[in-house]
């Protein structure tokens, strides 16, 4: 299936790469009158079509937002059942992987994590590794702060071996420092459930990203709302802060 199966689009108005903050599962569970957890439950199919219609549209990387480092302060429940939703997702979703050519990879701080998490993020991630097509990442115990400041360390790491002079620090160095090192920056920025912010998600990497913000709650974004955010984009004019 080629990028211009898309409502007429081609490739040169699809974004390449795209991060999804995916809220309103909770409130989406309490409007039905169902525990929170069901909304997150719910959630989970709604990534398997998402991520499953992005691969189909060639993208280079999708990048969810799935637990935050500000997401600990949740109930011990809540975040119990995030951790078992986790693992259940990557040993149920790894066939799916394989067949859509997809590269998994998991950006975020390991410290915290429970053991059988890391395991099906190192498995998933060692099975996936020679696939070619786009790459899933999960942003899993992650904050952009906390991420900018791992990079910090470890340039600063450098210029204390001696392999980099103060002076001669580049954006680049700090890019190659990040979680996400080797991928585009997001083109294309969705989040559901109408809230106007960037709840500590990829500041560096999000400079020039457009916006697209809908009232959907997260289980109600299918590939028809992927397609509605993708058609905003492309009537976007992208000026990285010069003149067009």
């Amino acid at each position: 299936m080629s990028k211009s199966d898309i409502s007429g689009l081609n490739s040169e108005v699809l974004p390449k790469h795209v991060a999804v903050i995916m809220d309103g599962n909770g409130r989406w569970a309490t409007a039905r009158g169902l525990p929170r957890s069901e909304g997150h439950t719910t959630g989970t199919e709604a990534v398997r079509a998402i991520v499953t219609r992005c691969a189909e549209l060639h993208l280079d990387a999708l990048t969810l937002y799935s637990f935050s480092t500000e997401n600990w302060a949740r109930s011990h429940e809540e975040v119990s059942h995030l951790m078992r939703l986790c693992v259940h997702y990557l040993a149920a979703e790894r066939g799916l992987f394989m067949e859509n050519n997809i590269r998994f990879r998991a950006i975020g701080r390991r410290d915290g994590l429970p053991d059988d998490v890391l395991r099906e993020v190192d498995e998933t991630t060692r099975l996936t590794a020679g696939n070619t097509g786009m790459t899933l990442c999960i942003a899993l115990n992650y904050g952009s702060r906390a991420e900018i400041t791992d990079a910090v360390r470890a340039v600063a790491q450098r210029v204390a071996e001696g392999e980099l002079q103060p002076n001669d620090i580049a954006e680049a160095d700090i890019d190659a420092a990040l979680y996400t090192a080797g991928l585009p920056d997001p083109d294309l920025l969705i989040r559901t459930a109408g809230e106007m912010r960037l709840s500590n998600y990829l500041l560096w990497q999000l400079s020039y990203a457009e916006l697209y913000v809908t009232d959907v709650c997260w289980p109600d974004f299918d590939t028809e709302q992927l397609e509605k955010a993708f058609a905003e984009y492309a009537r976007r004019t992208r000026k990285f802060g010069g003149v067009v």
